[in-house]
């Protein structure tokens, strides 16, 4: 067992899986802040309620499903909530090149995930398929339906 709940341990699970978490939430959230806030409280729930891990491979996939599901709950409070006229004026622009963040952005969750996991963090489909409970068939699927579908996005 992996103990986690000490200052020491969270620190540790920051300095290496902070950046590959961070990518992840901003493939499901329109904001960088918003990814950020997500992987913060991935961490703090480690650190309020300790988690424990059979091995670091649990550790990660752990991590990782927080994650997808703490920034689809950020997701959706934010699809319910409305935003003042001056707040929504002070939004970013989008960076120049985000062509294909925002086509992984736009597919729906479950395809976006697994396209990510794949194509940017060079998982396996065996990997992806014990990270969530899917079928490393309906896995193998998405990468493929999605790779057709993104030469017609970027078209």
């Amino acid at each position: 067992m992996v103990p986690t709940g000490t200052e020491e341990t969270v620190c540790r699970l920051v300095r290496e899986y902070s950046d590959m978490l961070l990518r992840l939430a901003c493939t499901r959230l329109s904001s960088v802040s918003d990814a950020e806030d997500a992987v913060q409280e991935v961490f703090l729930r480690l650190l309020a309620a300790p988690v424990s891990f059979r091995d670091a491979g649990h550790e990660k996939a752990w991590l990782i499903r927080t994650t997808l599901h703490r920034a689809s709950d950020i997701r959706r409070q934010a699809e319910k909530r409305n935003l003042p006229l001056e707040e929504a004026a002070q939004t970013a622009a989008p960076e120049p090149g985000t062509d294909l963040l925002q086509a992984v952005q736009a597919l729906p969750e479950k395809y976006g995930a697994v396209i990510h996991l794949h194509y940017y963090e060079g998982y396996s489909t065996d990997e992806i398929a014990q990270i969530p409970p899917i079928s490393r068939n309906s896995i193998c699927v998405h990468i493929l339906w999605n790779g057709m579908g993104k030469q017609k996005i970027l078209e």
